[in-house]
C-alpha cells in the first residue's frame, strides 16, 4: 500500500504551482522520541491524514520516533494541530514556528521510514538515551553564556554554522552530525568540569548528543530548549538580547532565516560579505554554496563558468555529456567548494 502513497506530479510542476500560489502557509518543525511499533503503518496513516490538510514537507519516521519540517495552509493550521495532537504521543508537543517565512518552504509532502530520525552512528543500547542534558530557556541561556567558564558548542554542520552562530561558539568543521560527535568530544576533553551549552536548529540533535556526552563523563551538559528557533522566539517575546548572530540555516527551499542583520560569511566566488546559500543551477552539479547577488547575476546561479556554459547547451546535449563530465558537485561535499577568486572559476573537467 505504501508504494501508492506518494506524489504523482513532477517536481518542476509542483515548484511552479507553489511559486504561483498566493495561499498563506505556515512553516514549522517538530520532533518526538517515542517507540513506534510499526513505522511503515504509522507513515502511511499520517501521509493519508495530513495530505488531506495540504501539508507539505519532509518527515522521517523510525522506531525511535518522528522528525519533521513541514508547511501547512495557515487557514488549516488549527485543523492540522487537532489531527496531530489526536495522536497520543504527539499531543501538545512543541511546534517550532519558522522565524522568517514566506510560506514557500516546501512544495510536496515526503514521509520516509528510516532506521533513525537523525543519523548519529550511535549504538543506543550502550547508554541511556533518556538521560539528557538540562533544557535551558532563552533567559537561562543568556545567563549561562555570561559566565567566563561556559563553553558553547554548535552541534550543526559547517555549512550551517558558516552563516550564523552564537558568539564564541565552538564550530566543528564537519559535514554530518555522525561525524561531529567524536570530534566535539575530543575538543571538549579539557572542559569536562565546565558548563557546556549545546545548540542546533530545533533541538533534536542536542537531545541525543547531550545523553551521549553525559554517558561519556561530561557532568554539566546543557542544551538550548527548542534550539535556535525557540530561543529566538523567546528573546522576541520577552525582550531579551539575542546572542545569535547572522542567519539560521534551514533544510527547505528557503535555505535560511535571518536572525540578525550581521553578515558573518563570504561569497564563495568573489569573497565579498554574503550569506545566501544556493544550489548550483547546473542540475548535474547542484552543489550547495554561498553566492552574492552580483555573482548570482554574473554566473546565472552557477558555481563556475563551466557549469554556466553547460546550462546553455541544448537539453539533449546535456544528457549526452553528463556521464562524461565532472563538476564541483561530484568533487566536493556540501559547502566545501571555494572558487578561485583570482579569475573566473572554471572547475569542471572531463572524467
Amino acid at each position: 500500500m505504501s508504494r501508492r502513497l506518494h506524489n504523482l506530479v513532477n517536481n518542476e510542476e509542483l515548484k511552479r504551482r507553489m511559486e504561483d500560489s498566493s495561499e498563506a502557509r505556515t512553516t514549522l518543525s517538530f520532533y518526538q522520541y517515542h517507540h513506534i511499533e510499526n513505522p511503515l503503518a504509522f507513515r502511511d496513516q499520517i501521509f493519508r491524514d495530513w495530505s488531506k490538510l495540504g501539508v507539505y514537507g519532509r518527515i522521517y519516521v523510525a522506531k525511535e520516533g518522528i522528525n519533521g519540517q513541514i508547511s501547512v495552509p495557515t487557514a488549516d493550521f488549527e485543523a492540522f494541530k487537532e489531527a496531530m495532537f489526536s495522536i497520543p504521543f504527539l499531543n501538545n508537543i512543541r511546534l517550532n514556528i519558522a522565524i522568517d517565512d514566506d510560506g514557500k518552504s516546501f512544495y510536496k509532502l515526503k514521509i520516509k521510514v528510516r532506521d533513525k530520525i537523525v543519523a548519529d552512528g550511535l549504538n543506543d543500547d550502550t547508554f541511556d538515551v533518556t538521560k539528557r542534558g538540562k533544557h535551558l530557556s532563552a533567559k537561562e541561556v543568556n545567563e549561562l553564556l555570561s559566565q567566563d567558564d561556559t563553553v558553547v558548542v554548535d552541534m550543526r554542520n559547517h555549512y550551517e554554522s558558516e552563516v550564523g552562530y552564537f558568539k564564541g561558539a565552538i564550530r566543528p568543521d564537519v559535514e554530518t552530525f555522525r561525524e561531529s560527535l567524536p570530534i566535539i568530544e575530543d575538543m571538549l576533553e579539557k572542559d569536562k568540569e565546565n558548563p557546556i551549552v549545546m545548540y542546533c536548529t530545533g533541538g533534536i540533535r542536542c537531545e541525543k548528543a547531550s545523553a551521549y556526552y553525559l554517558h561519556r563523563g561530561f557532568d554539566k551538559v546543557h542544551m538550548i530548549d527548542g534550539g535556535i528557533i525557540e530561543y529566538t522566539r523567546q528573546c522576541e517575546e520577552e525582550g531579551l538580547d539575542n546572542l545569535f548572530i547572522g542567519k539560521n540555516f534551514v533544510f527547505d527551499e528557503r535555505l535560511g532565516e535571518r536572525i540578525s542583520e550581521d553578515i558573518v560569511s563570504q561569497c564563495h566566488q568573489c569573497g565579498k560579505p554574503a550569506d545566501s546559500h544556493t544550489n548550483c543551477a547546473n542540475t548535474a552539479c547542484h552543489i550547495l554554496f554561498i553566492q552574492c547577488e552580483e555573482c548570482a547575476e554574473k554566473h546565472e546561479g552557477c558555481c563556475s563558468s563551466e557549469c554556466q556554459d553547460f546550462t546553455h547547451l541544448p537539453a539533449e546535449e546535456q544528457e549526452r555529456l553528463r556521464p562524461t563530465m565532472s563538476f564541483n558537485g561530484t568533487k566536493f561535499g556540501k559547502g566545501r567548494y571555494k572558487a578561485n577568486r583570482q579569475s573566473d572559476p572554471v572547475v569542471g573537467s572531463k572524467k
